[in-house]
């Protein structure tokens, strides 16, 4: 199920190396300046008189508890930086946030300024992108679009009001990083919590193979030589008519539909263009996973993230059913089902109800292949040690949560009439591994351009045979054409399937659009949507 190889669907690329890596950082929390009048729900005050405090586990191991100024201001110093950190038996060098992977886990309430300085001690630029966050437009975090990459040696200072609250992350945006290690969860408490559950997990699910199977612009490189053709339908597919709705008699609510061969609209698995040779749950391999404890008669709320850089996972506790209550941040009407499949870039809450005592493995399996990821549930009182997970958990067969399925909590009043509706239509491959958005491949495309205010429908409409995780930046989006469309920023879009989106142009600048596949992304398929 594991080795030292970064496979390439065509076959013709495999690569082997040695492998390691894990290590644990410290963040270091910074006191902040008076510069925001003080807020409704405060943090506790503290008098600015040390430049730092001592850290506190969280759930996923690397939470810090920030100072707060008495102007409600979280405040956090976090460096990025080349370590050397191990993964089981194996030792890689790489980029973190703090020397540690996942990054620290930041927490904030609702309403309150973030404030993070970031010193860069890379050999390189980079900048940090708040995934989700609906933040100013300078402090988003794109290269060249929102603000200049930050210069190794040099420092820059992110700060801006979270509005609102729920499961995000922040992760780099230059470049192939991402597929490093330079991602950490972060977590927005509400003013008021709605949920009732008695603990909490944040689990952030990764794909792995710098310095094992080479380089992220090794694989690059050899995915564009290599040429996928087959995974795209080329420039000169005719994109399917607006409003199809994809394929007649499939779907699940107006505007979005499945693809052909889909029982019952789930997800087929189709084989990834980059199998990695290491999944990882909060940076840990499945030779010495992470494991968090859960007692019976508990509710367990687990925040899952995937910051992976190329894989759709399907999620499953063994022993237990999946209670999905938020996506991307947003609540939703609660769904049950055995297992979850999670897409680039996307946020799911799920709760556990905690009735099977035992030592469980949480699986979150790589789609299309025959690897997974691992993480370990120990009820209290409960020894002995794991099985290894050879072959997929029944539960993976049983019913299937994902993102079409959702339906938001906070329906609107009214349907939604757009100002402006665009098809836009995702297609690629033609031989040399490169995926567009309307037959344009970013840096070298136009702007789509909206007025701030205007109501904006897009009918993404995706003509490849790959899935496309599409992420907007700097806005939620209503998924489908029903008021009771899930609140989204991220939505997976699998082949030959249009799936329709509302959004409102409420945040001015200039707005990335993307695949959160990074390599697709980094071949193209991404725009600037300039709201003015």
């Amino acid at each position: 199920m594991r080795n030292s190889q970064l496979f390439f669907t065509s076959r013709r690329f495999t690569r082997r190396a040695t492998l390691s890596l894990f290590g644990v950082g410290v963040l270091t929390t910074v006191l902040a300046a008076c510069r925001q009048s003080p807020a409704t729900n405060t943090a506790q005050t503290i008098t600015p008189t040390t430049p730092s405090a001592q850290p506190t586990a969280g759930p996923s191991g690397g939470t810090l508890t920030p100072t707060a100024s008495p102007t409600a201001v979280r405040a956090y110093r976090v460096e990025t930086v080349v370590s050397e950190l191990e993964l089981g038996s194996h030792r890689v060098r790489t980029f973190t946030y703090n020397g540690q992977l996942p990054g620290p886990e930041l927490r904030v309430r609702e309403g309150e300024a973030l404030r993070v300085v970031v010193d860069n001690r890379l050999p390189e630029p980079t900048t940090i992108h708040w995934h989700g966050i609906p933040v100013p437009n300078a402090m988003d975090g794109v290269p060249d679009v929102t603000q200049p990459a930050i210069a190794p040696g040099t420092q820059f200072t992110y700060e801006f009001v979270v509005p609102v609250a729920g499961t995000y992350f922040y992760h780099t945006h230059v470049g192939l990083q991402l597929d490093r290690g330079l991602y950490g969860a972060l977590i927005v408490e509400p003013r008021q919590e709605t949920l009732s559950y008695d603990r909490e997990v944040t689990l952030v699910l990764d794909d792995w193979l710098d310095g094992i199977a080479g380089t992220p612009e090794d694989a690059l490189r050899q995915l564009v030589g290599a040429g996928h053709g087959d995974h795209g339908m080329g420039q000169n597919t005719m994109p399917m008519t607006p409003g199809m709705g994809t394929m007649p008699g499939m779907g699940t609510m107006p505007g979005m539909g499945t693809m052909p061969g889909m029982a019952g609209g789930s997800p087929q698995e189709l084989t990834p263009d980059l199998v990695y040779p290491l999944y990882l749950i909060n940076g840990r391999s499945v030779d010495a996973p992470f494991e968090f404890a859960g007692k019976r008669g508990e509710l367990l709320r687990l925040r899952l993230i995937n910051a992976a850089s190329a894989t759709i996972f399907r999620v499953a506790l063994v022993g237990h059913r999946l209670r999905l209550v938020q996506v991307d941040g947003q609540p939703i009407e609660p769904l049950e089902g055995d297992a979850l499949r999670i897409g680039m870039g996307e946020r799911y809450d799920v709760l556990v109800q905690l009735d099977n005592p035992g030592v469980w493995p949480l699986v979150a399996w790589a789609e299309g292949t025959d690897a997974t990821a691992l993480a370990v549930l120990r009820y209290e009182g409960s020894s002995g040690s794991l099985s290894p997970v050879t072959t997929r958990p029944s539960e993976l067969a049983g019913e299937l949560l994902h993102g079409l399925r959702v339906r938001s909590a906070n329906a609107e009043s009214a349907p939604f009439t757009p100002d402006l509706e665009l098809p836009v239509v995702l297609s690629g491959g033609m031989g040399q591994y490169v995926w567009t958005i309307d037959g344009q491949a970013y840096p070298n495309a136009e702007p789509i351009r909206v007025k701030l205010g205007q109501r904006v429908r897009f009918r993404l409409q995706n003509m490849t045979t790959m899935p496309h995780p599409m992420h907007l930046h700097g806005h939620f989006f209503r998924v489908g054409q029903s008021p009771q469309g899930a609140l989204r920023d991220t939505v997976l879009i699998d082949p030959m399937q249009e799936v329709t989106i509302d959004w409102v142009a409420d945040n001015p600048g200039h707005w990335a659009f993307h695949c959160h596949h990074l390599y697709h992304q980094e071949t193209g398929m991404m725009r600037i949507i300039e709201v003015s």
